[in-house]
């Protein structure tokens, strides 16, 4: 039986636990074993399959040598498909639709902010998924649990991503842009010459998440009416679970869901200064926050908002989620004419410059 290739398998299976939302831990026991893998010449994997010894090597552990044992005798890594058994179910016709006119993701993370891969493998994921863009929004300043970006490091940040297109394949790249805090006055947390230099800017509330009705209208009326913003991020900022409806995996006993309740503020008068304004509204495709709910989609649309589907992946499986806000906005009757990441990389870009 001919060997699979057990780097593509440990990497496969990282990526699928990452799309169930499964525990960090987890996910890191495959991609550190591929990444140690990876640094060994050529024909030594096999060597250490064969005689025993892939778990002396740090970051191989029993499950991960286990696997890669398996894809070296031409065997599907039985944790592999057991994954690929619990996947979920498939897009219905609209959601789908939707799902296959996008271009790009508008809200990703690296490991430069709270992310947990380098922004070369969150592009290369992207090219798989069939991406033509992906682009990069690591956290603001005042982020600091989440290493927000000074502007020196957003500086060097913007200069790294200049050199990774370079070795992309073609046809895709990295946009540059933010996701830039919305401060308690409205402002927002970065200087007005760097969000300038920045193909797209998402905004998005992370602190006073509980301020009084009126004050965070104020708030987000305010930056929205920024020439600088794009995108608004999850604008309710609730937490409704940890885990994608019908995904399960072998990690299901370690989710503890966390719960955190919407914002308040007058949806008509944001919306309408979005409308107003050109902002689009994001559409958050991350389970735990499905943010806006379907409700504030509706009224969203009704105001004459665009939409951006995006993911706030901050791990390459993560990218995939794309599908449950496409079911959410096909659900609420979002048309693929509504959503700028149907745009290719050279309209959205052309758009956001005319915004600034």
């Amino acid at each position: 039986m001919t060997a699979r290739d057990p780097l593509a398998d440990l990497r496969r299976i990282a990526f699928l636990l990452e799309r169930a939302n499964e525990a960090t831990y987890r996910v890191r026991a495959f991609r550190s074993a591929a990444s140690a893998l990876g640094a060994l010449p050529a024909g030594e994997v096999a060597e250490r399959a064969r005689t025993g010894k892939l778990t002396e090597l740090p970051g191989v552990g029993d499950v991960t040598a286990r696997c890669v044992a398996e894809s070296l005798a031409g065997e599907e890594p039985v944790y592999l498909r057991r994954l690929l058994a619990t996947e979920g179910t498939d897009l219905d016709e609209e959601a789908a639709t939707l799902r296959d006119a996008l271009r790009g993701d508008c809200h990703t993370h690296s490991d430069w902010s709270d992310g947990g891969s380098p922004i070369e493998e969150m592009a290369l994921a992207a090219v798989e998924l069939g991406h033509e863009y992906v682009v990069l929004t690591d956290h603001s300043p005042r982020l600091k649990v989440a290493r927000g970006l000074t502007a020196d490091r957003l500086r060097r940040q913007l200069d790294h991503v200049a050199a990774v297109n370079e070795a992309l394949p073609k046809g895709f790249r990295i946009l540059t842009g933010i996701e830039v805090d919305i401060l308690a006055d409205g402002s927002l947390d970065q200087t007005d010459e760097l969000l300038a230099r920045l193909d797209v800017v998402v905004g998005s509330v992370h602190s006073g998440l509980n301020d009084e009705r009126a004050k965070m209208t104020r708030r987000m009326v305010t930056a929205i009416a920024n020439p600088h913003l794009d995108i608004l991020g999850h604008c309710t900022g609730r937490m409704v679970s940890s885990r994608p409806a019908g995904v399960t995996g072998p990690g299901d006993k370690g989710h503890r869901p966390r719960t955190r309740k919407e914002s308040e503020f007058d949806a008509d008068a944001v919306f309408a200064a979005c409308a107003e304004h050109d902002v689009a509204v994001e559409i958050n495709s991350r389970p735990e926050r499905q943010d806006p709910p379907k409700r504030l989609i509706r009224r969203a649309l009704e105001a004459g908002c665009r939409f951006a589907i995006d993911t706030d992946a901050h791990a390459p499986g993560q990218l995939d989620w794309q599908r449950f806000g496409c079911e959410r906005a096909a659900r609420c009757g979002v048309p693929a004419d509504r959503v700028i990441n149907t745009w290719t990389a050279d309209r959205l870009v052309t758009w956001t410059a005319g915004r600034g």
